[in-house]
């Protein structure tokens, strides 16, 4: 079941198209990624998604029904990129006037606040101001926020800005346990090595438009260069063969080879054993979502991209 569709959403500001007929649904309990350089239309439609702005034409569909700002933003949870907090309040004051907002009882918000607090190490921060905290300090108080009322759609824009490996590795974890909880999550951001671990299923847009739409594991498929990299015990005998080309000799007594057209991976490994050569490992390598965003917005070839993306050049 989807907990979101967009339909066609357009948005225009003056001559300029943010958004230009885009589509997509979203599964429910699912981490969905929304992809794109800056300036690419993903905080627009977060924000036509969130009811901050309204979509020149298109619908939106929340749990089935149209969407409804009075009635349905009480189920969502957005968190903005451009950070919404009060710089001179004290953070655990803060907490707790957000969570009423979101219509918590004081009791309610009080054992959220308590049982987040101690999730993400922020006990001793309740008399803090949010002056006082770092870049990272201020996202996790932030999160925290977002999600404090337990929403079904959880909006996440660049999580992960100012966060150390650590607390990022930290926050990643609770998106984890959400989405286990049954949240949906979308995820917005321009890192890819994050949404490759993190999500679903993407869509990637560009000036306006979705660029592609697909479960990552089909994505990354679906670019696949029938790239392998073939391990031996000692160097490769002689490997020529019209089964495949060799992209690079590695140092590692392994081969970075591409399978040509007609042949398979089976007729790479004949070849091999037929010269006597001892295999210990054979895997295929699949172009990254960094390697799929870069060819795919800035036109790189297939194959330079490949080389660009692993040194070889």
């Amino acid at each position: 079941m989807n907990l979101l569709e967009a339909n066609h959403l357009k948005k225009y500001f003056a001559t300029q198209k943010a958004v230009d007929d885009i589509s997509f649904s979203i599964e429910a309990g699912s981490i969905f990624g929304l992809l794109g350089p800056n300036g690419a239309g993903k905080t627009t439609l977060l924000r036509m998604i969130t009811g901050i702005f309204y979509p020149d034409e298109g619908s939106i569909f929340f749990e089935g029904k149209a969407f409804d700002p009075t009635k349905d933003l009480a189920k969502i949870g957005y968190m903005p990129e451009e950070r919404g907090l009060y710089k001179k309040m004290k953070i655990g004051e803060q907490a707790l006037y957000l969570a009423q907002l979101r219509g918590l009882s004081k009791s309610e918000a009080m054992a959220g606040i308590k049982k987040w607090f101690e999730k993400l190490e922020m006990q001793s921060w309740w008399n803090k101001k949010v002056e006082d905290l770092s870049k990272g300090m201020s996202q996790k108080l932030q999160f925290v926020t977002t999600v404090l009322h337990q929403p079904k759609l959880i909006i996440l824009d660049e999580p992960f800005s100012g966060l150390d490996p650590v607390n990022s590795n930290i926050i990643k974890d609770e998106i984890y346990n959400l989405a286990r909880g049954g949240a949906t999550i979308i995820f917005s951001t321009h890192r890819m090595e994050q949404v490759e671990e993190i999500c679903d299923h993407i869509i990637l847009v560009n000036k306006g438009q979705k660029i592609l739409d697909g479960s990552v594991k089909n994505v990354k498929q679906q670019f696949k260069q029938h790239l392998f990299r073939i391990g031996f015990e000692s160097e490769a005998n002689g490997p020529i063969s019209s089964a495949f080309e060799v992209i690079k000799n590695n140092p590692d007594h392994s081969l970075t080879v591409r399978i040509n057209e007609g042949h398979s991976p089976n007729d790479v490994l004949h070849h091999f054993l037929q010269q006597g050569d001892s295999i210990i490992s054979f895997n295929e390598i699949l172009p990254s979502l960094n390697d799929i965003f870069i060819q795919l917005v800035e036109g790189t070839a297939p194959s330079r991209q490949f080389q660009r993306a692993n040194g070889e050049w």
